[in-house]
């Protein structure tokens, strides 16, 4: 039997959690930062990374007491070193750390993208490698070809912003609410999605790719009655905000399902992952199955739980790392990139 600790701080959620043997979660806790950053519309790390600093033993001491384990029942302790926001990411490797240095433990660097993407398969009865995994969150919408779990190659990543963010910035015009992926996936609910043709890029050379940049800038120009230089209306005078909120939706997952079957098929592979915060949302869930069915492909996403940012994933793919000696010493360093 292995228990592994992981830590996870990337952005905005203080994340704890102890996992037996990489697949087995005896505890999985999150204090998440949304209160803290909704008065400003999305993630300012100087705040983020005041409050890892206040909440990051708190949150390892509740993971530990709700595992019923002691540090020195752990044969290593996981954590998040990259990417991210730099100072965030600081204050989980510098408590992991000084955990592993008190009880002589191993150290075990993790990649926060490669941890969504394992976040994918630990709910799985077996392993579905070689696949194609999209991760798409607030920060990051990238295809990978995976090989294994220590083994990942980008096929494509956005070229601009994230899925995630450009639902963030969508919510803001629409008057909604932050964390903007939830909000304006309730508000959609009572639209049609078919109400407006929002813009779906296409890479000209017809490689993969996404960009969402466009989008956002069409759905305000919508809003402005088609001339940018209007002002864009209070959200109480906006009648057609849930058909906004619905075709935008559309337009995103379209892009999504689009680029990652496009990608299994050039790859020749039958299972798709999805991970990240955006997996979450209902409507990429529902036409990434059904459309990947279609084409003979099979769909497999985290627990919403694991989707969003956790430190499962990190303790999960820690234990991998961990088994291929993949260990780091105290000068390990964080790095955002």
């Amino acid at each position: 039997m292995t228990l592994l600790l992981g830590l996870e701080s990337s952005c905005d959620e203080t994340a704890a959690a102890v996992v037996r043997d990489g697949r087995v979660v005896l505890s999985s806790v999150v204090h998440s930062q949304i209160a803290e950053h909704a008065p400003y519309g999305g993630v300012v790390p100087e705040i983020a990374g005041r409050s890892h600093l206040r909440k990051v033993l708190p949150v390892v001491d509740r993971a530990l007491a709700d595992a019923g384990v002691g540090l020195d029942d752990l044969a290593a302790i996981a954590v998040t070193v990259r990417p991210g926001l730099i100072g965030s990411l600081l204050v989980g490797l510098s408590a992991a750390k000084g955990l592993a240095f008190s009880r002589g433990l191993p150290l075990v660097p993790v990649h926060h993208i490669e941890a969504h993407v394992h976040a994918a398969t630990m709910e799985l009865d077996e392993a579905p490698y070689p696949c194609v995994a999209l991760v798409v969150s607030g920060g990051h919408t990238s295809l990978y070809r995976v090989e294994s779990a220590l083994e990942m190659h980008l096929l494509a990543t956005t070229l601009d912003d994230a899925a995630g963010e450009a639902f963030d910035k969508v919510a803001w015009l629409l008057g909604l609410g932050y964390p903007g992926g939830p909000a304006v996936s309730r508000l959609a609910l009572e639209g049609d999605p078919r109400a407006i043709e929002f813009p779906r890029y296409r890479a000209k050379d017809g490689g993969l790719g996404f960009s969402f940049s466009g989008l956002k800038t069409a759905v305000l120009y919508h809003l402005r009655g088609g001339d940018p230089r209007n002002p864009t209306p209070p959200a109480e005078a906006i009648a057609d905000r849930a058909d906004v909120a619905a075709s935008f939706e559309q337009a995103v997952v379209d892009a999504l399902v689009h680029e990652t079957l496009r990608a299994a098929e050039q790859e020749g592979l039958e299972r798709v992952l999805v991970a990240g915060g955006v997996a979450c949302n209902r409507r990429l869930r529902e036409e990434m199955t059904a459309r990947g069915a279609a084409r003979g492909l099979r769909a497999a996403f985290p627990s919403p739980a694991y989707c969003t940012d956790n430190a499962v994933m990190i303790a999960g793919l820690g234990h991998e790392l961990l088994r291929a000696g993949r260990t780091a010493g105290l000068e390990l360093d964080a790095c955002p990139r």
